[in-house]
């Protein structure tokens, strides 16, 4: 689970890769449209929509502060999740509008300014690889901070796609490699930001968590010394890393039942990484065939 200073640590990198981005949006905007390149008015497109996706993140992450309540008992960490969902869901509509544009662009390409695009694209690429390097690391932690790093690296992408159109244009004049260039790009927005929008929905359906096998977390409680049979087990995220479980657990008649849940509690943080449980003790009778709650 997030701590709360890694939480703080993570605004604070927002936040300057926020500033970063909504300054050089501008400049790209307005390069876009003077040297009349897709390829940097897509990138800047993407900026735009990095600057809204990480305006929600930070939202997310002060609202992940607020204390749980009576209503809302596990707090409001699943605004993360909705955050991380809206972020990659707003990528692939960036992608649809650059796919429109640059099959018009095929049909009929305009002549681009080379020259300039192409000081304005190595401009963005240095700005997006700072705005990388202050994310990079605490998206790991996150499924919310894992959508902003992916909104800066699709503008990285953009960037490096953006160079390459204005370098392939300026020697051969081949103005198709701007429509083209764009189109690149977009399929691999498409692929980097496809696990961050599964995820947020597999965390929202509360699917099993990535990375556990149910069948391994019974088999593991099964083998604890006083539990004879595990069933009715599930588990779910509420929000990155922060892992719940319920199960009832038959046990022997003779077992510590407080001994055999510190057991059962034990191995799930251990081994599986899962803190937030709820066990339900259940004594077989002396002919194995009944069980009482216990």
């Amino acid at each position: 689970m997030v701590s709360a200073m890694e939480r703080t640590n993570e605004t604070r990198r927002l936040t300057w890769v926020l500033a970063i981005t909504a300054i050089y949006f501008f400049a790209e905007l307005l390069g876009g449209i003077l040297t009349n390149s897709l390829a940097l008015l897509s990138d800047a497109g993407h900026m735009f929509s990095d600057i809204a996706a990480l305006g929600l993140s930070l939202f997310a992450l002060q609202m992940a502060r607020r204390p749980a309540t009576a209503k809302r008992t596990y707090g409001y960490h699943r605004m993360e999740i909705l955050a991380a969902l809206i972020n990659g869901l707003t990528l692939w509509l960036v992608v649809g509008i650059i796919f429109n544009e640059a099959y018009r662009r095929f049909l009929d390409p305009p002549e681009v300014h080379s020259l300039g695009m192409l000081f304005i694209a190595s401009i963005g690429l240095m700005v997006n690889v700072v705005a990388g390097t202050i994310l990079y690391g605490s998206d790991h932690r996150s499924l919310n901070m894992h959508g902003a790093f992916l909104h800066v690296l699709g503008d990285t992408i953009g960037s490096v796609g953006a160079v390459a159109a204005g370098l392939i244009m300026l020697v051969t004049g081949w103005y198709l490699a701007d429509p083209l260039i764009s189109v690149l790009i977009g399929l691999l927005i498409l692929y980097t930001s496809w696990d961050l929008v599964k995820e947020s929905i597999d965390i929202l359906m509360q699917s099993v968590p990535k990375g556990i096998d149910v069948e391994e977390v019974q088999r593991a409680l099964e083998q604890i010394h006083g539990v004879i049979k595990v069933h009715d087990l599930h588990v779910w995220a509420v929000t990155s890393g922060v892992f719940t479980l319920s199960a009832h657990a038959v046990i022997a008649p003779d077992g510590n039942p407080h001994a055999i849940l510190d057991r059962i509690e034990d191995k799930l943080k251990t081994q599986f990484s899962i803190e937030h449980t709820t066990i339900q003790l259940e004594i077989e009778d002396r002919e194995g065939k009944e069980f009482q709650a216990f």
